[in-house]
Order: structure tokens, then C-alpha cells, then sequence
């Protein structure tokens, strides 16, 4: 398990390798993740600067606590509390990227299913398939942020799981809508797409951690999305031929 999981890792390094032999290539991808970048930007940076304010009104109760005590409160509340608004900025920024650059990214993933060599798939993903999946994107990362929210508030070790948490689920839920256009290519569908992410869980699991935490980088979203693109369609390449060399 541990070995596929770091196999997810390197699936994700393998997308962004296609920065070396194709830059012109994943460039196309930037125009998307840049604006989807700008809008969530737009959002979360007020957030962050609120943070203080917001944390305060949150634990009223807390004025009369000793200023040590007070402050380790609100400090660890507000690591919870951004923790979770990145998580669901992730999610919003994958399902915002991906609709708007929707002809961007198809045109990635073609060419490295071309890379790949043999039989190209010919499918496509409609773009009200696109908006469908990803306001479900939208709202399933909503539930996890407020999971990560709710688990946050556990004494001592709440910050720490919540936090794991919403990297793992989040990452789990970006892996599942970034293959999706390489499934959507090769015509499966849902059920046989769970079918092929559970048989690989791990590598899957590992893709999108690796995913998740370098959109949690400053700036990083950006130049990762390409490579993500990249990278699912590798995995789901990967995911389909494994399961036709077992069958």
C-alpha cells in the first residue's frame, strides 16, 4: 500500500515532467488555473485578514481567559478555520478551472494520451457534463470543509486531524474529478469508474494528496493544474491497462 501510494506521488511528477518535453503543451493550461486562481484569491485573502476578528467573535467567552490561554485558543482556531476554507478553495479552484478551461485541458490530456502511444481514446466531455461535475465538486467540498470545521474543535488534537482529514478527502475528491476526462474518453461509466479508483485506492489516494497539498502553495495551484491534468491522465491510463492486463 505504502509503495502505490508513493506511486500516486510520482504520478503527479511525472505530470509535471511534462513541463520538460512539452511546455507549449501544458502552457495552455495556465490561462484557466490563473483566473480561476485570481477569483479564489479575491476571496480568501479577506478571510485570512479577518481571521483575527472572526475567531474573536467565535469565542466570546474566552475575553476573561488569562492572554497566554486566550490567544493559544485563537490561534489554534484559526489554523482550523483557514485549513478548512483551503481545502474547499482546492476544490473550488479544480471545478472552476476546469469549466472555464474546459478546450485547454482537453487538449492536454490528448496530447499526452499521444505521448502515452497506443490507441488514443476519441471521447469527450460535454460542457454541461463538465458544470454538473463540478458543482458536485463544489458541494462535496463543502461537506468536507465542514467536517474538517467540526473535527477541528476536538481538544489538543483536533487541529492535527482535521487538518490530515481534509488533505486526504479533499485529495481523494480531486483525484476522482481530474480522471474524469480520461474515463469520459474511453466511455465508462460510473460504476466501472469506481470500480477502477478502488482497485487502485492507494495510487489514487496518493495522486491527489500530492495534488492537494501543492494547491495549498502559494501560487503553486497555478503552475500544478497543468501537471495534474497531466498526471490524472496518466493514472487513469494506468488504472484501465492494469485492469485489462488482470482480466
Amino acid at each position: 500500500m505504502i509503495r502505490e501510494f508513493a506511486a500516486g506521488f510520482g504520478t503527479l511528477l511525472r505530470g509535471f515532467g511534462m513541463w520538460r518535453t512539452h511546455p507549449k503543451l501544458l502552457a495552455l493550461g495556465l490561462i484557466p488555473a490563473a483566473l480561476a486562481f485570481i477569483v479564489l484569491a479575491a476571496l480568501l485573502i479577506p478571510f485570512g485578514l479577518s481571521l483575527g476578528g472572526i475567531t474573536s467573535w467565535m469565542t466570546p467567552f474566552a475575553d476573561g481567559w488569562d492572554a497566554g490561554w486566550q490567544i493559544a485558543l485563537r490561534t489554534a482556531l484559526g489554523i482550523v478555520l483557514f485549513v478548512a476554507a483551503a481545502v474547499l478553495a482546492g476544490l473550488v479552484f479544480t471545478a472552476l478551472a476546469l469549466t472555464i478551461g474546459d478546450p485547454f485541458y482537453q487538449r492536454i490530456w490528448r496530447g499526452v494520451e499521444q505521448s502515452l502511444g497506443g490507441d488514443e481514446p476519441t471521447g469527450e466531455t460535454g460542457f454541461w457534463t463538465t458544470v454538473g461535475e463540478g458543482l458536485r465538486l463544489v458541494v462535496l467540498g463543502i461537506l468536507v470543509a465542514l467536517l474538517t470545521l467540526v473535527i477541528g474543535f476536538i481538544p489538543v488534537v483536533g487541529g492535527v486531524i482535521a487538518s490530515v482529514t481534509g488533505v486526504v478527502l479533499s485529495g481523494r475528491l480531486l483525484a476522482r474529478e481530474l480522471t474524469g476526462r480520461a474515463f469520459d474518453a474511453r466511455g465508462l461509466d460510473a460504476a466501472t469508474r469506481s470500480r477502477l479508483l478502488g482497485s487502485g485506492r492507494a495510487r489514487v489516494l496518493g495522486f491527489g494528496v500530492a495534488t492537494q497539498l501543492c494547491f495549498m502553495i502559494p501560487l503553486g495551484a497555478i503552475i500544478t493544474m497543468p501537471a495534474a491534468v497531466a498526471g490524472s491522465t496518466m493514472l487513469a491510463r494506468a488504472l484501465t491497462e492494469r485492469q485489462t492486463t488482470d482480466a
